[in-house]
């Protein structure tokens, strides 16, 4: 009899087998169930790690978006009123034109032009710039054999911007190669004389006039023979009468 089959102290018979049993049953293992409850774990992390990670790109995009629109706000008040003081920038260049420009009044209009300077409003528009539609006006237009391309050859009024963006634009005085008008004068000329070379339609739908068929001779020697005939018998009763 083994130590185990011995009945213990104080226990009976079905007792003893009972706690036998008990020690000899397996009970759940913690090892095997460890894995299952790591990749619950993991995929829980997972789901609150791609949440957070929305949570910040809507918060990025968000502080963009009010980033951009607060810039656009300031650039749209800036632009207000620097469009208004371009009037008198205007005032102030024919004051300088016409030698009005001095003493204390020269003085405060420089301080004034640096101020709106540094607030980022830049004046172009200068006599041989090229010219350029999306920051030129044209008033004038002329041809000079003296430029190779369209150029700005007098400035009537300074432009402005802010940056990339047109303030007013410069009004300027054209002129362009004398060779290009003169190709588009030839090619008008020529249009002109195909037009005029062109058949009408009305020209185009009249038939030509049929030629007349040639005659056959065997035809023609009959009908000169009867026209010949009536001549003798026409002297002989001349002849009987006299």
């Amino acid at each position: 009899m083994t130590a185990a089959d011995q009945p213990v102290e104080g226990l009976t018979v079905e007792e003893a087998d009972l706690s036998a049993s008990s020690a000899v049953r397996p009970g759940p293992d913690p090892v095997a169930e460890q894995p299952d409850a790591v990749t619950e774990l993991q995929t829980q992390l997972a789901e609150r790690t791609l949440d957070l990670q929305r949570l910040q790109a809507e918060y990025v995009n968000y502080k963009r978006r009010v980033d951009r629109d607060r810039d656009r706000v300031r650039d749209d008040a800036r632009a207000g009123v620097l469009t208004a003081m371009v009037a008198v920038l205007d005032d102030i260049e024919r004051a300088r034109t016409h030698g009005e420009l001095t003493g204390g009044f020269k003085a405060v209009a420089e301080s004034l032009q640096r101020a709106l300077a540094g607030l980022g409003l830049d004046r172009y528009g200068e006599p041989g710039d090229p010219f350029d539609p999306r920051v030129h006006e044209a008033l004038t237009h002329g041809y000079d054999d003296a430029v190779d391309r369209p150029t700005a050859q007098t400035v009537l009024q300074p432009g402005y911007r802010i940056g990339e963006r047109i303030i007013r634009p410069a009004m300027v005085g054209v002129v362009e190669p004398s060779s290009a008008g003169g190709g588009i004068a030839d090619n008008g000329a020529a249009e002109q004389a195909s037009l005029d070379q062109a058949p009408t339609a009305e020209e185009g739908s009249q038939p030509s006039a049929p030629e007349p068929p040639e005659s056959d001779p065997l035809v023609q020697e009959q009908q000169e023979s009867a026209v010949q005939e009536p001549a003798p018998q026409v002297a002989h009763s001349d002849q009987a009468g006299q």
